[in-house]
């Protein structure tokens, strides 16, 4: 049996003309021009004013008297007229939280702007007219919504098209409406009205709505097709001067900002892009609440309330189909933590806290929901016969906040969040069992709780109320050694079993209480010591599914720069005297962070060719493949890999850490066993398919490349990229990456830092020393950029390098007499001296140029070579035959062991040689053809 019913308050015959009002209300409920939705009745009660539509256009109202012999001769409020006159906007109830019980005044703004000021006063001749005003600064304007927020009258006006515009379907006209307002102050025998102000031009249609401190502008779904202004709406406070944007299918607001813009266009300008992306539900109805907020009844079904703070939380959702007919009444209002709900002739009843419905009543009228200022606790209700308040059958009590609660939900409990987690529990077991049910029948909580059929959402809630209930002295406590009770130590064996499970959900609710009622400082406090724990429970696990992995990312995108202080927490990240990074994270951390993409495929960020990711093996293939043009974004992939995250995270928070993240994460991956040591892979590591326990196969790039992706994609500005890929190719040490490193260093012509560059490497490894040689005197060859450094690049020239294959070198790489160089653009003609001469600009090499590096290597082969040195110093065998010579020279130099792992470009071949001339070149062509004095000068 239910334990609300409905209790007649009045019939109206205490109100003056309450027979002429039921007659109203008769009509206005049949027929479709017509609705209760004219209808307004005083924050008291006392007085019922009716708009009047069709066939009479008017006011009129119905007051009821606190001395009812004074009303004989009382006049009432009553602007009824058959000719044509303006149309009637609102009515808006003055200063009612100041005004007396027996005066009252109200304003009647007409759709002209006109304004009309009312007061009534029982012991003296009822409702007399103070003064009538001009709302609008414009003739021209039309107001088509209107409310009252303390002492200001804020309206949506109508401005007339503009005439550079003429078609009415054009965006233009359709945000030709604005936002107005002004002061008022009723006195005794007038209203003193301030100037008007415009708060919002430039927008929409907006339905004005004044809520405690607030006014929500609402956009008009009734203009089709929605522009993207229109899927948003605001919440204004005039008294801070700041704005709140949100929309209906997000629960957090788009945007706070101040109102030193009253454009609208330019005040959401970077939101259009969003929202012209989004369907938002339409807002079917609403109504204010007394704290500011606004209870808001979407086309989806859900009730939902918007509160002060900008947060719109859904708190019920009505049955499909319920909302099918356009045409019915509904209406909704909010009574402290009750909601009513009324659809047609179904009264819903909810707690706000938990979304539960506590009773449903279905009524003989439609009727209209309204809050009594003397009675806020209990929903009242107005129809055709009278009105009517909610209350409890047994007690009579309009205490219907007590009343509803359910037996064993005591009044702190009902409040408390274990009563809001005891309702999740059921409400998530509902759509648990809903989505594998092969019946069509909707199931509801109250079903599980009652069917019986379902009992693991009941003994779960059950576990968990006794868990709440227990308070925290007792849930460190020992279970009981007594046997008497054995029902009693399972049970605590239970909830033992389930300590941390019950913990997190009780964190969790208080994580989301402090969210919700915290100010500002203290909501970052809480997101920040939430994603820490995130992150570090994430970066500990001993893998990462997809699923965590992308829940990884969306952390990156909400909160950036809490990851990122978050992930150096976890890796416990500090900076050394010499700049290095260092770290004392466990190595299972280190492993989580280096894996590569959860998914086996393509890794993030590489080119894919022909089904597969593609990788060329070439130095200039590998500079093309990883310093590739991509499109520029701050947000990162939804599937980045952790290193990925963090190097994405490194660069926007700290870009000078990314090389020596990368120096760190290698050496990590070096120490952990993740790999071998950075030492032994770059001497022997040429290409990435050795080394490195299989890091170069194709979906397990190495650390350096991903992170040259994650750059390309970051970084538009061209040369702030490449100053990290040189930063980047460095660090890594790898043979092919430090000549990758140099092209991109001699291409923009830092020919200091090129020469560092090689010094420091040459030592790494003979085979790179001779690499780096031989790419710097190509470079030598074509231009004399590198003149001022040829004496360190001799230098540098390995001990097996012979004159033979530096002249060959040399032969190979000499640019065409008609090619310019780069460097002698300062010339505006190609040189035409006859050979061997060059003019004074011209940048061909000469043979005085090459002329130290000659003798250099020419002196070091005519020393006593030491490889037969023991064979010599034995008295047992004579020293081998000299090979016979030919006899006649080769016409060009040549040396078996010229080649190179560079393609160096195209250049006149060398003739062809026998074995036994290619033996011989090392002997007879320095003698025959570079002829150097013995003692050089």
């Amino acid at each position: 049996m239910a334990r609300l019913v409905l209790k007649q308050l009045s019939d109206f015959g205490d109100y003056t003309g309450g027979k002429e009002l039921t007659e109203i209300l008769k009509v206005t409920s049949n027929e479709l021009t017509n609705s209760l939705s004219n209808v307004r009745l005083s924050p008291d009660g006392r007085h019922v004013h009716v708009i009047l539509r069709e066939p009479q256009v008017g006011l009129v109202s119905f007051d009821k008297y606190e001395r009812p012999h004074l009303a004989q001769n009382q006049k009432k409020l009553d602007l009824r007229t058959t000719r044509t006159v303006p149309t009637i906007v609102d009515v808006l109830y003055l200063d009612y939280q100041n005004s007396s019980r027996d005066a009252a005044a109200v304003a009647v703004v007409y759709e002209n702007g006109k304004v009309e000021f009312w007061r009534f006063q029982e012991c003296k001749a009822g409702w007399h007219l103070l003064q009538t005003s001009n709302l609008c600064n414009s003739p021209s304007a039309r107001v088509v919504s209107v409310c009252a927020c303390s002492n200001i009258i804020i309206w949506c006006e109508e401005r007339p098209p503009s005439e550079s515009t003429p078609a009415l379907s054009s965006p233009r006209n359709k945000l030709r409406y604005c936002v107005c307002r002004r002061h008022f102050e009723v006195e005794e025998a007038a209203v003193s009205l301030g100037g008007v102000k415009i708060a919002l031009h430039n927008n929409p249609k907006f339905t004005v709505v004044s809520s405690g401190e607030f006014v929500h502008l609402l956009p008009d779904v009734a203009v089709k097709p929605l522009t993207s202004t229109s899927k948003c709406f605001l919440s204004w406070s005039p008294h801070h001067d700041s704005f709140t944007v949100s929309t209906t299918c997000k629960s957090t607001p788009l945007k706070r900002l101040s109102t030193q813009e009253s454009d609208l266009n330019r005040m959401v300008t970077d939101c259009l892009g969003y929202l012209s992306t989004l369907e938002p539900p339409e807002i079917y109805d609403f109504s204010p609440t007394a704290c500011g907020g606004l209870l808001l009844l979407l086309s989806t079904g859900w009730v939902c309330l918007l509160q002060d703070d900008g947060m719109l939380r859904q708190v019920y959702k009505l049955a499909d189909g319920c909302l099918a007919t356009r045409g019915a009444l509904t209406s909704l209002c909010m009574y402290q933590d009750i909601v009513a709900v009324l659809m047609g002739r179904d009264l819903h009843l909810i707690d706000v806290n938990c979304g539960r419905e506590l009773e449903m009543l279905t009524l003989k009228k439609e009727g209209l929901l309204y809050v009594n200022r003397a009675d806020s606790r209990a929903p009242h209700l107005l129809s055709e016969t009278g009105l009517f308040a909610v209350v409890n059958r047994e007690t009579d009590s309009r205490d219907c906040d007590s009343a509803l609660k359910p037996p064993g939900l005591g009044a702190v409990e009902s409040i408390h969040p274990g009563a809001l987690l005891v309702e999740a529990v059921f409400e998530e077991a509902c759509k648990y069992y809903q989505q594998r049910s092969l019946s069509s029948t909707q199931l509801t909580v109250d079903a599980l709780k009652k069917g019986g059929r379902f009992q693991a959402p009941i003994s779960l809630a059950s576990i968990l109320r006794n868990y709440l209930n227990a308070g925290p002295r007792q849930k460190g406590a020992e279970p009981p050694q007594n046997g008497g009770g054995g029902c009693t130590a399972g049970q605590d064996k239970l909830t033992g079993s389930l300590e941390s499970e019950l913990r997190a959900l009780v964190s969790l609710e208080e994580v989301k209480g402090s969210l919700v009622r915290g100010n500002s400082k203290e909501v970052v406090a809480v997101c920040e010591s939430l994603v820490e724990k995130e992150v570090a429970r994430l970066l500990s696990a001993s893998e990462l599914d997809k699923e965590a992995l992308l829940y990884l990312n969306s952390i990156f995108s909400s909160f950036p720069g809490q990851l990122w202080r978050a992930a150096q927490a976890a890796l416990q990240l500090h900076c050394d005297g010499d700049g290095s990074l260092s770290s004392r994270a466990p190595p299972d951390v280190w492993k989580t962070v280096l894996s590569p993409a959860a998914t086996p495929s393509t890794p993030s960020g590489l080119p894919v060719a022909n089904g597969g990711p593609k990788h060329n093996h070439s130095l200039k293939g590998d500079h093309g493949t990883n310093c590739k043009a991509k499109p520029t974004s701050a947000t990162p992939p939804a599937d980045l890999p952790v290193f990925e995250l963090l190097c994405h995270s490194a660069f926007h928070f700290q870009p000078s850490w990314l090389p020596r993240f990368l120096e760190l994460a290698q050496q990590q991956q070096g120490s952990a066993g993740l790999g071998l040591s950075l030492a032994s892979s770059s001497s022997s590591s040429w290409g990435f398919s050795v080394g490195r326990g299989g890091e170069g196969r194709e979906n397990n790039p190495p650390l350096y490349k991903r992170a040259l992706c994650v750059l390309s994609s970051l970084a538009p500005d061209r040369d702030r990229r490449q100053d990290f890929e040189v930063e980047l190719l460095l660090v890594s040490g790898r043979p092919n990456a430090i000549l990758q490193a140099l092209r991109i260093l001699m291409a923009k012509q830092q020919w200091e830092r090129v020469t560092q560059v090689a010094q420091k490497f040459c030592k790494q490894s003979p085979l790179l020393n001779k690499e780096i040689f031989n790419t710097l005197l190509c470079e030598v060859i074509q231009h004399r950029d590198l003149d001022p450094y040829l004496e360190l690049l001799w230098a540098l020239c390995p001990e097996e390098l012979t004159v033979t294959t530096i002249l060959n070198l040399v032969l190979k790489n000499l640019p065409s007499p008609n090619t310019p160089s780069p460097s002698s653009s300062m010339s505006t003609e190609t040189s035409t001296s006859p050979a061997p001469f060059a003019d004074s600009h011209s940048s061909q090499l000469t043979i005085g140029l090459l002329k130290p590096l000659l003798r250099k290597v020419l002196q070091r082969e005519t020393k006593p070579s030491q490889r037969y040195a023991d064979i010599l110093q034995s008295p047992s065998f004579p020293p081998p035959a000299p090979p016979r010579q030919p006899a006649e020279q080769p016409r060009s130099v040549s040396d078996a062991s010229t080649g190179s792992s560079l393609d160096v470009g195209i250049a006149p071949a060398p003739l062809a040689e026998t074995p036994e001339q290619q033996s011989s070149t090392h002997t007879t062509v320095p003698r025959a053809r570079v002829a150097l004095p013995a003692h050089p000068v």
